[in-house]
């Protein structure tokens, strides 16, 4: 079996399948890239797992021969042709494979993806599934096409999206799950010979685009329930923010409240306490519990209290549409 993935989600997975006793002669993952305050190049978790457990890497740029990197893409593709694998096993990978990739191993590629197919295709699944206010996600194997995750479902686990639930959190939930999952279809394949699947269905297909930035500043206009959805959609990345004082503040944790009468214009800061800063919304209120300021530490707001002093009546200001530039005031 060929492994392709590049984040922690991936490297769960790939933990699972080695810890199984599945043989794995290659691992595929994206190049090292810069990261941290140094911006030193780094190993993806799937490279750093596979380099500790001596499983053979390749990083191709591509897999693509039409491309910016041909030469590379012919040589990855190479290395697959000669390497010995009946199956590709594919998570959050994020290179494009295209079909004359799909078609060498000889029982296809199988995807790990965070989502309930054809709900939430694409990107971001885990985000967009906060985001939207689902009851529930969860993971489905999928035998690859050259689509964007349309293939046929093999097989899918569920789970409830909790109401204190953030990326971060079902993220790694989600992670145990594809895990457990690839692992006990990889061995029906085994025993077996072939997966059963089935088509996705045309009706409920939804797109889970990448988050983009500028999608973490706050529109305190929008109702509270949607703010306060947004906040865990995007912990830990971007981060949730507004605006106060020309001060980008950070806003980890929220929860929705009801807004008192004559509390003011949306973004107004309605009631604080050592509990929460309850800021008016568009409907309802929003009551932050956890914050940050540039440079500093996630705090609980007693804590942030100490070192940025905030009053009644301040306002976060309404954020510029980073579409077009224009107010949002």
């Amino acid at each position: 079996m060929v492994f392709a993935g590049t984040p922690e989600f991936a490297a769960a997975a790939l933990t699972a399948i080695h810890a199984a006793g599945f043989s794995v002669p290659l691992v595929l993952t994206q190049p090292d890239r810069p990261a941290g305050r140094g911006m030193k190049l780094t190993a993806s978790p799937v490279k750093r797992f596979a380099v500790e457990h001596g499983l053979k890497v390749a990083q191709p740029a591509s897999l693509r021969r039409t491309g910016k990197y041909p030469q590379e893409a012919a040589e990855a593709i190479d290395l697959l042709r000669a390497t010995p694998h009946d199956v590709m096993v594919v998570a959050a990978y994020g290179l494009i494979l295209p079909q004359e990739v799909l078609d060498i191993p000889p029982r296809g590629a199988i995807n790990i993806h965070a989502s309930l197919l054809p709900r939430w295709r694409g990107a971001a699944p885990i985000h967009r599934a906060i985001e939207a206010g689902d009851a529930e996600t969860g993971i489905t194997l999928m035998q690859m096409d050259a689509g964007l995750d349309t293939g046929a479902m093999i097989r899918e686990a569920r789970t409830p999206i909790l109401v204190d639930d953030t990326t971060a959190t079902l993220h790694d939930r989600l992670a145990h799950m594809g895990a457990e999952l690839i692992v006990a279809g990889l061995r029906d394949l085994e025993r077996d010979g072939s997966l059963a699947s089935t088509p996705q269905p045309e009706q409920g297909t939804t797109y889970a685009e990448k988050i983009a930035k500028h999608e973490a500043a706050l529109d305190w206009r929008r109702p509270a329930e949607e703010l306060a959805r947004q906040v865990r959609a995007f912990d830990p990345f971007p981060g949730a923010f507004g605006t106060l004082d020309d001060t980008a503040i950070k806003i980890w944790a929220a929860q929705p409240v009801g807004a008192s009468s004559g509390a003011g214009e949306p973004g107004t800061i309605a009631e604080i306490s050592p509990d929460g800063i309850v800021v008016v919304c568009g409907s309802g209120a929003l009551k932050l519990t956890y914050l940050q300021r540039p440079g500093g530490k996630r705090l609980p707001v007693r804590e942030f209290f100490a070192g940025a002093p905030l009053v009644k009546g301040q306002r976060f200001v309404l954020q510029r549409d980073a579409g077009t530039g224009a107010a949002l005031e």
